[in-house]
Order: C-alpha cells, then sequence, then structure tokens
C-alpha cells in the first residue's frame, strides 16, 4: 500500500455503500493526487470491485481496497497494515455506520459505538492525521423540540429508536477523544437523493409516502399520517457529500459539530404537496388522528412492505431546527450551498417513478415466462 507519489491519503469506511462511494468520488474528483484506503468487510468485496471498475481509470488506480472491518480490532487489519495505514493516513472520513431504525441492538452497538471506537484508536496512532471526520446524524437530538445548536449533544432527551441512541453515544466518544486529536463530527439530516439525478439507495423515510403519493390514482388524495405543521428536514446527498468533504480538509474544523442540512426546510405538508405536484397527482388531503397513525403503524407485519414507517412519522411530527452556524462559517466562500427542495423534487420523483416502472416491468416479465407453456 505505497504512499509514494500522493500528496494526501484519505481512509474511507463504510465502502461501498452508498455515502461512501459518493464520498470517494468526490475526493478522487477533487484531489488528483490523493490516495484512497477504502476498509471493506470480506463479505462485501465483489460488491466493493463492481463500484470500484465502474471509477474511470485514472480515479481507480487511486483507490486501495483494503480487507477489513471498521468495528473490529484494529478495523480487522493486520498489525503491518495496521501500522502502515496508520503511518501513512492524513484524513479519515468514517461513514461505517447503520441507520435502520429497525436495526437490532447489537449490531447497532457494534458497528456504530464500536466500530467508532476503534478508528478513533487508528487516528490517535496516525501522525500526521489533519482531520477524522465522523459522519453521524442530526438525529442524535431524539425527541428534544424546539432549537437544537451544533454544540448541544446531551440534553436530557430521548431516543426513539436504538440507531439515535447509538450514534449518540459514538458521538459522545468522539467529543472525548478532541481534546488530543483531530476529530469533528457532520450530523446530516434526512438524507434524500441527488439533487441532479435522483439517485438513491433505497427507499426509506419520506420516500415510503412519496411511494404512496406517486403509485396511487391520480384522482386519490393521501392523507397525511401527521397534520404536516413541522418542519421537514430533508438535504440531498451530493450537497452532504460536498460539504462534509470540504469540511474535512478545513483546518479549522477539528474540535467542531456540524449541522448539514436544508437552511429553509420546507413543512411536512409543502414538501408532499411538491412531490404530488411533481408526479402529476393530487397533494395530501386531511391527516390521519395521531392515535389512528400509531395503532396502524403497530400493525403486525408492516415493518415487512415498507422500511421504519414508525420513526419516519416520529419524525414528522416533531417540531425540531437544527442550527448551522459552524458549517455557515466553514462553508462560507466555498460556493456549496443546500439547494432548496423545490428545485430537485422533479428529480427525486422521477427517479421513484423509473424504479417502480422498472420493478413492475420485471414483474410482468416473470410472470410472463412462468405462464408461456414453451418458454
Amino acid at each position: 500500500m505505497p504512499r509514494r507519489g500522493y500528496d494526501e491519503v484519505t481512509l474511507l469506511t463504510g465502502f461501498p455503500s452508498f455515502g461512501a462511494r459518493r464520498m470517494a468520488s468526490q475526493v478522487l474528483a477533487d484531489e488528483p493526487r490523493a490516495l484512497v484506503y477504502a476498509v471493506v468487510a470480506a463479505a462485501e468485496a465483489a460488491e466493493a470491485q463492481r463500484a470500484l471498475d465502474e471509477l474511470p481509470a485514472g480515479q481507480r488506480e487511486r483507490v486501495v481496497l483494503v480487507e477489513g472491518d471498521a468495528a473490529a480490532m484494529d478495523l480487522g487489519l493486520s498489525g503491518a497494515e495496521f501500522r502502515e495505514v496508520a503511518g501513512d493516513v492524513d484524513r479519515i472520513h468514517h461513514m461505517a455506520q447503520v441507520a435502520e431504525p429497525t436495526t437490532d441492538r447489537a449490531t447497532a452497538e457494534r458497528v456504530n459505538v464500536r466500530g467508532t471506537r476503534e478508528v478513533l484508536e487508528l487516528a490517535r496512532a496516525a501522525p500526521a492525521l489533519k482531520n477524522l471526520v465522523v459522519h453521524s446524524t442530526a438525529w442524535v437530538a431524539g425527541d428534544r423540540t424546539g432549537l437544537v445548536l451544533e454544540d448541544e449533544l446531551e440534553a436530557g432527551q430521548g431516543f426513539r429508536n436504538v440507531v439515535e441512541e447509538t450514534h449518540a453515544r459514538a458521538e459522545r466518544l468522539a467529543r472525548a477523544a478532541m481534546r488530543r486529536t483531530p476529530v469533528c463530527v457532520v450530523r446530516p439530516t434526512i438524507v434524500v437523493g441527488d439533487s441532479k439525478t435522483g439517485e438513491i439507495a433505497r427507499f426509506d423515510g419520506p420516500y415510503l409516502l412519496m411511494l404512496l403519493i406517486v403509485t396511487s390514482p391520480a384522482e386519490l388524495a393521501v392523507p397525511m399520517p401527521v397534520r404536516g405543521d413541522a418542519p421537514l428536514h430533508l438535504v440531498p446527498v451530493d450537497y452532504v457529500v460536498r460539504a462534509a468533504h470540504a469540511i474535512g480538509r478545513d483546518p479549522r474544523a477539528p474540535g467542531r459539530t456540524f449541522h448539514l442540512g436544508d437552511p429553509n426546510p420546507l413543512t411536512a405538508r409543502e414538501t408532499f404537496d411538491l412531490v404530488a405536484r411533481a408526479g402529476g397527482k393530487r397533494g395530501p388531503r386531511g391527516f390521519i388522528p395521531s392515535n389512528l397513525t400509531r395503532a396502524l403503524l403497530r400493525a403486525p407485519g408492516l415493518e415487512r412492505f415498507a422500511k421504519s414507517p414508525r420513526a419516519f412519522v416520529e419524525q414528522l411530527a416533531t417540531p425540531v431546527r437544527f442550527d448551522a452556524r459552524n458549517t455557515d462559517d466553514v462553508l462560507a466562500g466555498t460556493g456549496i450551498v443546500c439547494p432548496p427542495f423545490e428545485s430537485y423534487v422533479d428529480e427525486l420523483v422521477a427517479y421513484v417513478r423509473d424504479r417502480v416502472r422498472e420493478r413492475r416491468q420485471k414483474r410482468e416479465s416473470a410472470a410472463a415466462e412462468v405462464d408461456d407453456p414453451l418458454g
């Protein structure tokens, strides 16, 4: 794993997840003399190689896939590998995490908490380290309401699921390490697809209601699961990656926490009115009372058909805002700004509609093959 000939080395955990792939591309595009070490679990080696093969040749040659496990001791590296990586690395983006609210406690603690602890150990062993960026979530705020500041973490909040709780515990470790190691934390809000292409890895969170609206009959107005008057904090993945990369390269970042979100979030109802308009459908009409919503979300088997509907509805009903003064300070003058939702809603809806159409065609094709006696 030679560093020779490169100006900087970035270590990336979480590859080949959607966000980590985007970060690798950002680093490679913006830093033509940077080398990327990507820690990859053995079970994901084939997928990681496919992701690597999709990169342009000039970028592909600057990525080294390192078999390991971000949540294992020494990241699952051999002693020699650990020493070499620690000796080479200048920056780290720790993106290995579980975000699905239905994740079991053991997995969430292993990946989110132990993974952060192990990456901090490597950071302490890296003599040339300039910054370790710990990718967290704004929802470490749990059930807080009102204004949440970037410098706040523990404010007596309750956590609605084990993912929020374990991210908060991981942040606690990162904050303690800031006293002796260059560490910063980025907290995106609800991440949605690319603002230019609509691309996203999976349909969950706000996509549950988006799918209902896009696939419903044109004359049917889908009711909101809550009143919809609280802000809905959506942020496109391309902004999150660009902002986190720029923050990771700024010498003012270590020791600080950064909220990444829309500075002027629409309410949930305004958001889904725009989704309906983009899909040529009627906007949501009325709402389901909260007690009925909670009862519906407890229906047996619902989680099999939609990922984490309960967690998303709870976010919809939480009147919270996220201060972003640290983010504004560091990104000032970079040209990196979060686009307003109305500027990219068409792309999100088009991407959802295309994926729904593809799945429908696959099902119809499979059914035709079964029905064809000569097939």
